[in-house]
C-alpha cells in the first residue's frame, strides 16, 4: 500500500496544493439477541480508500474498493479541487511523520472463536429474561473490528496504524399494563476483550432499575440542585460543549465566533474540561489522527477559562491556531472532519457524601438515555434518578428530564467529585452524516445547582 502511495504522490502532487491518499481493510463480527433470538450473526471483511486533494482553498474527494483504479480516482479529485478552488489554500503546518503503529492488546477479540462469543452473550441475555416477572424482553449487541490504516501525503507523511474497537450493550426491557422501562449495561473498548466479561452484576443491577422504574413516582418538575453521575456528566459535556468546541462549528458560524471566544469565563476556578487520545484502552484512543497528526491532550476550560478547541489542519490554519489531532472520519467513505477522541471534565477534590450532604431536597441523576442540543440548550432524559432529603438518598423517580443553557448550567456546577471515571458503551457519536464514530467521555460526580427539570 505505501508503495502505492508513493506512486501516486509523485505523478500528481505537483498538480495542487496538498494531496493525501487513505486505504482502510476491516474486519468485523457482529452478534445481536432481540428477546430470546439471535437475531444478528456474522463476520465481514471490507476494503476501500480515498484521494483528497487540495487547491486554492478548494477540496477534491473521491472513495474508491478497487486499488486498481487509485490513479484515476486520483485524477478526479485533483480535478475537482481545481475546479472549486478560488481562494488561497490554508492548512496549519505540521512536521511529516513516518511511522508503523502497530496494535498493542490486552486480550485480542480475533483469537476468541465467534461461538464462544455468542455463548458469553446468550448466557448475559438468558439471565437477563430470567431475572425475575416484569422483564419481558431483551436488547443485546456485540462488535469488533479490527482495522488497518494507510495514510500518506505530498508533504511526506507516510502512516501505518492497527487499531481495534469493541463495543456492546446489554439492555433489559421491563412492562406492565402497558408501561415500558428499561435499563442499558454499556461496554467498550480498544484493547481488551475483558471488557465482554464479568457483567452479570451489572445486568443484575439494570434488571432491578428497569423493574423500579414501573413502579417509580414520575418526578414533579421544578428547579433542584442535581448530582449528575460520571455517565450522565460525560454525556452532558460532550454533547452540549463538545461539539460547541470543534473548530469547523466555530469557524462556520459567527454568532458561536463570539460566545466561544477564547479567555471567556464559563465557571469557577476549579472547573476544567479536556479532550484527549491519549488514553490508551478507551474507544476514543488514537495515536495519529486521519490527517497523520499525533493526538494529544487538548484543553478546552482550565480553571474556569475557555483556552482551546479541537481543530483539523484546515481549521486550524483558518483561525491562525494549532492543530490538535482531532480530524476524522467514520471510514473511507468520508473526508475527515474535527470531531472529538474523549472528553473529559477533570477531576475536582470533593467526595460525593460531601456533595449530598449539601443537599436538602435535590436529584441524583443517573446514566442517560436520551437527549437533544440546539446550539447552547440542551435537553437530556437521566436513564434513572433518585430523590436527594436531608442530604441522603431516598426513592427512585423516573422521567426525569434536564433541560437549560450549556454556558448557565456550567456556571452554576459548585462541586466537583474526587471520582473520575470514563465510559464506553456499545454507541458513538454522530455529526455530518457520519455516525457512530468511536468516542469516549468521562467525568466525576457533578453537582449543579438551578436545573430545571421536566415532569409532572
Amino acid at each position: 500500500m505505501k508503495s502505492r502511495i508513493e506512486q501516486v504522490m509523485k505523478k500528481f502532487a505537483d498538480k495542487c496544493d496538498y494531496l493525501e491518499v487513505h486505504f482502510e481493510e476491516t474486519e468485523e463480527s457482529c452478534i445481536g439477541f432481540n428477546g430470546p433470538r439471535l437475531s444478528d450473526l456474522g463476520r465481514r471483511v471490507d476494503f476501500g480508500g480515498n484521494v483528497r486533494a487540495l487547491h486554492r482553498g478548494g477540496w477534491g474527494f473521491a472513495s474508491f474498493n478497487s486499488v486498481d483504479r487509485l490513479e484515476e480516482f486520483a485524477q478526479y479529485a485533483v480535478d475537482q479541487a481545481r475546479t472549486v478552488g478560488k481562494e488561497v489554500s490554508r492548512l496549519a503546518e505540521t512536521e511529516p511523520v513516518v511511522a508503523d503503529v502497530p496494535v498493542k492488546l490486552r486480550s485480542d477479540p480475533r483469537n476468541v472463536s465467534l461461538e464462544k462469543k455468542v455463548e458469553i452473550l446468550r448466557a448475559y441475555n438468558k439471565r437477563a429474561l430470567g431475572f425475575g416477572d416484569g422483564v419481558t424482553s431483551t436488547v443485546v449487541t456485540y462488535f469488533d473490528r479490527f482495522h488497518k490504516f494507510w495514510f500518506g501525503s505530498s508533504e511526506g507523511s507516510l502512516v501505518y496504524q492497527e487499531r481495534v474497537d469493541i463495543g456492546g450493550r446489554v439492555s433489559p426491557v421491563a412492562a406492565r399494563d402497558g408501561d415500558t422501562q428499561s435499563y442499558n449495561v454499556g461496554f467498550g473498548g480498544s484493547d481488551d476483550f475483558g471488557v465482554v466479561k464479568g457483567l452479570e452484576a451489572e445486568i443484575d443491577e439494570a434488571c432491578a432499575v428497569a423493574l423500579g422504574k414501573l413502579d417509580a413516582p414520575k418526578i414533579k418538575g421544578g428547579e433542584y440542585t442535581v448530582i449528575l453521575d460520571p455517565r450522565l456528566a460525560g454525556v452532558f459535556v460532550h454533547e452540549a460543549f463538545g461539539h460547541l468546541s470543534e473548530g469547523d462549528n466555530v469557524y462556520e458560524d459567527e454568532n458561536l465566533q463570539k460566545v466561544m471566544k477564547l479567555g471567556r469565563r464559563f465557571g469557577g476556578s476549579f472547573l476544567n474540561v479536556y479532550d484527549t487520545g491519549l488514553d490508551r484502552g478507551l474507544r476514543g484512543h488514537l495515536v495519529y489522527d486521519d490527517e497523520g497528526v499525533a493526538t494529544e491532550k487538548t484543553y478546552l476550560i482550565r480553571e474556569g477559562e475557555l483556552v482551546g478547541r479541537l481543530h483539523s489542519r484546515e481549521t486550524a490554519g483558518k483561525m491562525g491556531e494549532k492543530p490538535t489531532g482531532n480530524a476524522r472520519c467514520l471510514d473511507y467513505r468520508f473526508p475527515p472532519i474535527p470531531r472529538m477522541r474523549n472528553t473529559c471534565i477533570a477531576q475536582g477534590e470533593a467526595t460525593f457524601d460531601e456533595m449530598i450532604a449539601g443537599i436538602d431536597y435535590g436529584v441524583y441523576c443517573i446514566s442517560a438515555s436520551g437527549g437533544q442540543t440546539n446550539g447552547e440548550m440542551f435537553t437530556f432524559t437521566a436513564a434513572n434518578a433518585r430523590m436527594i432529603r436531608d442530604g441522603k438518598l431516598a426513592e427512585q423517580v423516573r422521567d426525569v428530564t434536564l433541560t437549560g443553557n450549556v454556558f448557565t448550567t456550567l456556571e452554576n456546577i459548585d462541586l466537583i467529585a474526587n471520582d473520575l471515571a470514563a465510559h464506553d458503551g456499545g454507541g458513538g457519536c454522530g455529526k455530518a452524516g457520519q455516525f457512530p464514530l468511536p468516542v469516549t467521555h468521562g467525568s466525576p460526580h457533578v453537582r449543579i445547582r438551578n436545573v430545571v427539570i421536566g415532569g409532572e
